[in-house]
């Protein structure tokens, strides 16, 4: 009995996630304020009213793909300020590994970047969410550093959300560099590294 529950179970987690790729495969030319259940249970091959086996609604299945997208960013976005032997390093590491992330999930970065400001309020306020969780783990990986020294908590969230900030907008340059030359990249890259490196110099001169 526990063997065929196991089986159903694991068929049930297989179709979830493929509603959740036929819909981000979807959303790769539309928005989900715009995309219809019944898309989305035709490209999967399963009844509509399969569907509400593992999501609610549309919006719910946009605040699972939102989960998907940004939850596994946790380790990533640390990794990106934790403390390295000078700022250019760190700020070097920073962006080869958005470039990186960009490469591998641009899809996931596309639908981040437009239902940001999209027209479903549950996900808006998800990627708000996730993006908080983001800033209050930069807060306490720069609280670390010895030039966080007589920082309050409340200004090095500010400069938190700076960097998350910034790293987004970064994304969305590297995203839509990707049927670009070599050549855009690279410039991406350098205008990025001037945007991080005056946050940089403006923090080590906030408390003069």
């Amino acid at each position: 009995m526990s063997h065929t529950l196991g089986i159903r179970q694991a068929q049930k987690l297989k179709t979830r996630q493929a509603l959740l790729d036929a819909a981000l495969g979807l959303l790769e030319g539309q928005s989900l304020s715009s995309l219809g259940l019944r898309e989305v249970t035709r490209a999967v091959g399963v009844a509509p009213t399969a569907f509400y086996r593992h999501f609610r609604s549309i919006a719910d299945l946009g605040v699972a793909l939102v989960e998907e997208a940004l939850g596994s960013l946790h380790p990533m976005i640390r990794t990106t300020v934790t403390a390295a032997d000078n700022s250019d390093e760190r700020i070097a590491r920073a962006i080869e590994l958005i470039a990186g992330h960009v490469d591998a999930y641009p899809a996931h970065v596309r639908f981040i970047a437009r239902e940001r400001h999209g027209g479903v309020q549950s996900v808006r306020e998800a990627i708000r969410d996730q993006l908080a969780r983001f800033a209050e783990e930069v807060s306490a990986e720069l609280a670390k550093d010895r030039e966080a020294e007589g920082w309050s908590e409340e200004d090095l969230l500010m400069l938190a959300h700076l960097y998350v900030d910034q790293m987004l907008i970064t994304a969305s340059l590297f995203l839509e560099a990707l049927d670009g030359t070599e050549g855009d990249r690279e410039r991406i890259t350098q205008v990025a590294t001037r945007q991080m490196r005056l946050i940089s110099i403006g923090r080590q001169h906030w408390l003069d």
